[in-house]
């Protein structure tokens, strides 16, 4: 697999579909809101809220079961979430259709880089960076456009999040990954394609 790590707005399901293979995304694997154990936010102006930046909202054993039958078998079955709407609304069937790379893409996606570097199935693993003020207005906009949250919780999520973003890079190189503009990674995996197709 290919990870592409990197903080929210920073192009990485962009680049995915730019890359042309297959994708599973990562942020489908959020717990539900309703989960008794989702962390919520204790400072600040969204204090109360649930924490959807932090990774105790996320469901990583979910993620790399996935992820381990996607390079054993070629297939998995996933959850379809809705942000919107705080949780799942169905599964459906990811098939690599005789891939041997695809594309792992998530703000949690960090996590998964050393149990798949040790379990030998990794191909490379990225973190995806742009100005963080650019990515502040894509991840807005974005959000805004998919009306994934109100509109003030947006603006202050979003200025936390262009805040922290020097320390979320930090902590995805730690973990392993290449800290990357998207146009370097697209070169990058383009290489790795190449060399795939060597005999």
């Amino acid at each position: 697999m290919i990870v592409l790590a990197g903080p929210s707005g920073a192009g990485k399901s962009r680049l995915a579909e730019r890359v042309g293979l297959p994708v599973l995304r990562l942020d489908d694997f959020y717990k539900d809101g309703d989960d008794p154990s989702l962390p919520r936010i204790t400072e600040g102006a969204n204090a109360g809220l649930v924490d959807w930046d932090h990774p105790d909202s996320w469901l990583p054993d979910d993620a790399m079961a996935a992820l381990t039958a996607l390079c054993t078998a070629g297939v998995a079955s996933v959850p379809l979430y809705e942000i919107a709407r705080d949780g799942r609304h169905g599964w459906h069937t990811l098939d690599l259709l005789g891939q041997d790379l695809f594309v792992a893409e998530g703000i949690f996606a960090q996590h998964v880089v050393a149990a798949c570097r040790e379990a030998g199935l990794l191909a490379a693993a990225y973190c995806v960076r742009q100005h963080p003020v650019v990515t502040f207005w894509r991840r807005l906009t974005r959000d805004l456009r998919e009306h994934r949250k109100p509109p003030l919780v947006l603006v202050r999520r979003g200025l936390a999040l262009l805040r922290d973003q020097r320390r979320v890079v930090s902590d995805a190189v730690a973990r392993g990954c290449e800290p990357v503009s998207p146009d370097e990674a697209y070169a990058a995996i383009g290489r790795l394609r190449l060399a795939d197709r060597q005999p």
